[in-house]
C-alpha cells in the first residue's frame, strides 16, 4: 500500500491551479441519467470517486467518453462525455454502490426518467452516521413507493413522480440535490423548502435549466421546479473546488508562504477566508484567482462548522493543523458530522495539543513550537489531507499511512504542493525510508 513522505519545514511559494470541484462532479455524472442526450462535463477533477461513479453509470449502460485535457480545442481541464441512451436496467448494486456514498444521487435521476429504482444502500468514509432517510422521504412525497430489502432501496412510480412540497427537517446537501433532479422531470410543480445553499447545488441546478429545466430560488432556502415531459444534453464546466482552495490556503499559511491559487473564487469559500484573514493571512482577490500570503505571528481564533455560506466541514481539520501553529487556545467546534475529530490523536502524536470535549476541540497552539514528524495513519478523506498539511510544518519526516482516501478527492496532490516547494513524495511500502 502507498504512503507518503513529507520532509518539514519548507515555505511554499508559487502558483496552484483550482481543479473542478469532485462534490459538483459527483452530481453531475448523476443528472446525465435525466436525458437520453448527451451531458459532456468539462473541468472534470481526475480522482477515484469520479472512476467509481463512472464504472456505476457504464453498469447501468451508459456510454462514456473521455477526451482527455481538450485545452487545445479551447475547452476547460478534463473532458467526459456521458450518453445514457442505452440504459436499460436501473439497478446500482451493492459492490459498486459500496465505494461511494455519492453513489445515491442516482436514485432520484433514475426513479424520474424510468419510474423505477433499485439502489444499495451505499457506503463511504466513517465519518459519522449519514443516514439515507431524507431521501427517501423526499422521493416519497413525489409519490413513490418505497421499501427497503435485502441491502437495497426498492423505489416504483408507475404513473410516474408528482410535484410536492418537500420539506426537510434539516438542511442536506445530497437530499436536496436528489430531490431537486428528481422534481425536473415530475408533473407539476415542486416546492423544496430548507433546500440547502451549497455551491454545489448551484451547479447542479444551472445545468439542469441548461438541459431544460425550469428552476428558481437556486442559492436560497427554497427551490421552486416546474416539471418538464423530458430533458436534453448539454455542455457543463465544473466549477472550482472550493474544498480544494481552502486546503491549499491553508497549506499557503501553515509555511509562511506565498501562493497564487489560480482559479480560486472568494464566494465560494468566503467564511474559511474571513477566519484566516482574522488570524493574520493576507488575502488579495485577482481576475482570475487569489493571492494567499502568511504571517510570522499567527493568531487564535475559533470556528464552528456550518451548512453554506457558514465555515465548510470539509476544512474543519484543515484549520484545526493551521490553529496548531497559532499563539494561542482555539476551539474548534463540530456541528454537522458527529465522528470527524478522528484526525485528532494523529495530530497529537506529532505533539500537537488538541483536547476534545463532545463536539468541540481546545487547541493550544504555539507559533514558536513546531510539530514534530511521526507515523501516522489516515482515516478519512479531509483527515487525510491534514496529516499532509501538518507534515509540511512539522520538523522532520512525517509518514502518511492509508493515503489511498486521498486520490478521492484530490487531484494530483504531491505535484501541486511538489511545484511550489513542498518535500512530498508517494513511495509504496517497499520504498519508505524507515
Amino acid at each position: 500500500m502507498d504512503k507518503i513522505i513529507v520532509q518539514g519545514g519548507h515555505q511554499l511559494k508559487g502558483i496552484i491551479p483550482i481543479s473542478g470541484a469532485k462534490n459538483s462532479a459527483l452530481k453531475l455524472i448523476c443528472a446525465s441519467l435525466l436525458t437520453s442526450g448527451s451531458v459532456t462535463l468539462e473541468n472534470v477533477p481526475q480522482l477515484a470517486d469520479i472512476t467509481t461513479l463512472s464504472t456505476l453509470l457504464a453498469e447501468l449502460g451508459t456510454q462514456i467518453n473521455l477526451d482527455g485535457d481538450a485545452s487545445a480545442k479551447r475547452k476547460v481541464g478534463r473532458v467526459i462525455s456521458y450518453t445514457t441512451s442505452d440504459v436499460d436496467t436501473p439497478k446500482a448494486p451493492y459492490e459498486l454502490v459500496r465505494k461511494l456514498r455519492a453513489s445515491i444521487g442516482v436514485l432520484g435521476p433514475l426513479l424520474a426518467r424510468f419510474h423505477k429504482a433499485e439502489v444499495s444502500l451505499p457506503g463511504g468514509c466513517a465519518i459519522g452516521a449519514r443516514p439515507v432517510d431524507l431521501h427517501i422521504m423526499a422521493m416519497q412525497q413525489l409519490g413513490a413507493k418505497i421499501e427497503i430489502q435485502n441491502g437495497y432501496i426498492i423505489a416504483e412510480a408507475p404513473g410516474g413522480l408528482v410535484g410536492n412540497s418537500i420539506v426537510f427537517p434539516k438542511v442536506t446537501v445530497m437530499g436536496t440535490e436528489n430531490a431537486l433532479m428528481a422534481a425536473t422531470l415530475a408533473k407539476g410543480e415542486t416546492i423544496i423548502s430548507n433546500a440547502a445553499r451549497e455551491p454545489e447545488v448551484k451547479d447542479l441546478g444551472n445545468m439542469l435549466i441548461k438541459m431544460g429545466a425550469k428552476i428558481e430560488g437556486l442559492g436560497t432556502d427554497t427551490i421552486r421546479v416546474q416539471g418538464v415531459e423530458a430533458l436534453s444534453g448539454c455542455t457543463h464546466t465544473v466549477l472550482p473546488d472550493r474544498i480544494e482552495m481552502g486546503t491549499y490556503a491553508v497549506a499557503t499559511a501553515i509555511t509562511n508562504g506565498s501562493v497564487f491559487l489560480e482559479g480560486a473564487r472568494r464566494d465560494l469559500f468566503n467564511a474559511a477566508l474571513t477566519k484566516m484573514e482574522l488570524a493574520g493571512i493576507t488575502v488579495e482577490e485577482k481576475d482570475d484567482g487569489l493571492q494567499i500570503t502568511g504571517t510570522d505571528n499567527l493568531q487564535p481564533i475559533d470556528v464552528m462548522t456550518e451548512p453554506f455560506p457558514g465555515f465548510a466541514t470539509d476544512l474543519q481539520a484543515q484549520m484545526m493543523v493551521l490553529m496548531t501553529q497559532a499563539n494561542g487556545a482555539s476551539m474548534v467546534t463540530e456541528t454537522i458530522f458527529e465522528n470527524r475529530f478522528m484526525h485528532v490523536p494523529e495530530l497529537n502524536r506529532m505533539d500537537a495539543d488538541i483536547v476534545v470535549h463532545g463536539r468541540s476541540a481546545m487547541v493550544r497552539g504555539s507559533n514558536t513550537k513546531k510539530l514534530r514528524g511521526a507515523e501516522v495513519m489516515a482515516t478519512d478523506l479531509r483527515a487525510s489531507v491534514s496529516l499532509v498539511l501538518a507534515g509540511l510544518v512539522a520538523e522532520g519526516e512525517t509518514v502518511i499511512n492509508r493515503i489511498y482516501h486521498l486520490d478521492r478527492g484530490y487531484e494530483h496532490l504531491e505535484a501541486k504542493l511538489s511545484n511550489v516547494g513542498a518535500k512530498i513524495e508517494r513511495v509504496s511500502d517497499h520504498e519508505a525510508k524507515y
